[in-house]
């Protein structure tokens, strides 16, 4: 009876060591880069963001990270605290509101009321993520003047040097990849602006 005893008691110590040496998971979150134009005029101008798509193999949970030329992994500890795709849409939604001038922004799901002069669809069609060296992003993206129904589409191929090895920093090049493709909409919507018959 003792030597079970002892058994169990070395199981449950194995356990409790096994729980504590396991490393902690971290969250990381895209965040608006673009700090707009002090200079530029206030706008009220009404913009819905998506459908914003990306690629199957990063539509996870965990950061999907290159670790070949033909090699990722799915790294369990270093996740998105939210669905990339919804990161993202937040992200340019914010971008937006700051390059434009205009508070009028809002994302497919959260425009409940708003008609809005423009609709902007993004497909993502890159998202690379490589610790320490870079983060690239490639997307096709439509804007869509819904007053006479003209669209024009453009695509955005960025590569955001990560600098440190670390996920912060991969994460925060990310991010800058997202504002250059805000900056590229931007340029886009003021572009029909002006071209409003």
């Amino acid at each position: 009876m003792k030597k079970i005893l002892s058994m169990a008691g070395l199981w449950v110590a194995a356990a409790v060591t096994a729980a504590c040496s396991t490393p902690a998971s971290h969250f990381y979150t895209l965040s608006q880069t673009s700090a707009g134009n002090a200079t530029a005029v206030a706008s009220n101008v009404t913009v819905m963001v998506g459908p914003v798509s990306i690629p199957a193999i990063v539509d996870v949970p965990e950061i999907v990270v290159s670790t070949g030329p033909n090699q990722v992994r799915q790294d369990e500890f270093n996740r998105w605290a939210s669905p990339l795709a919804n990161n993202i849409t937040r992200v340019v939604v914010g971008d937006l509101v700051s390059l434009l001038g205009t508070p009028h922004v809002s994302a497919v799901q959260d425009a409940v009321e708003l008609k809005p002069d423009y609709q902007v669809a993004i497909a993502v069609q890159t998202f690379e993520s490589a610790p320490g060296t870079s983060a690239t992003l490639g997307a096709i993206w439509t804007v869509r003047r819904t007053r006479d129904d003209k669209a024009e589409s453009g695509r955005t191929d960025v590569s955001e040097s990560a600098g440190e090895k670390g996920y912060d920093a991969l994460v925060a090049a990310h991010s800058r990849a997202l504002g250059r493709l805000s900056q590229d909409i931007a340029d886009r919507i003021r572009s029909m602006e002006r071209s409003t018959p």
